[in-house]
């Protein structure tokens, strides 16, 4: 995809409204790759940086974009989660709460700096949903560790908002 630098360096402010998400691949629970660039060539990407698989707060933003998959689907856009957790824990946290969306792992939390996902005291990773247009541009950004479910409803209201223009 035009545009998209590749050899570019890790930053560690996360991207803004309007700037260009940074593109990385990661793996899926089941080992295959997903690459953001070619991603967004499908459609809008909602994607979602979470602490830990099965914590209450992360299980509540999981199932309410469980609960809200169709209508994204049907908006054109998908569901990607993000933490350090294991493929096998993703695979476990998956079929434990029929999440019908991807999980990634990003073991070494490049992934996560690229976009600005600090930790709470040091060791608790950051909650924030990023909303990336087809053109791979920063349409929305959400950060609140306290309100997981409210993610999920700004994702949508945005989702609707570029579906429709």
């Amino acid at each position: 995809m035009a545009g998209w630098r590749t050899d570019a360096p890790m930053v560690m402010a996360p991207p803004r409204v309007g700037e260009r998400a940074p593109d990385f691949t990661l793996p899926r629970a089941d080992g295959t790759s997903f690459r953001l660039s070619e991603a967004v060539r499908r459609g809008v990407v909602v994607l979602y940086f979470y602490p830990k698989d099965e914590t209450m707060g992360c299980v509540a933003e999981a199932c309410a974009f469980r609960d809200q998959y169709e209508v994204f689907t049907e908006a054109g856009a998908q569901v990607v989660g993000v933490s350090a957790d294991s493929a096998e824990s993703h695979q476990q946290f998956a079929a434990h709460h029929r999440l019908p969306f991807v999980l990634l792992t990003d073991a070494d939390g490049k992934v996560r700096k690229s976009y600005g996902v600090g930790k709470l005291l040091g060791i608790i990773d950051g909650r924030i949903t990023y909303v990336i247009d087809t053109r791979g541009i920063v349409r929305h950004v959400f950060s609140s560790r306290l309100q997981p479910t409210r993610h999920v409803a700004e994702a949508l209201a945005v989702v609707r908002e570029v579906a429709a223009a």
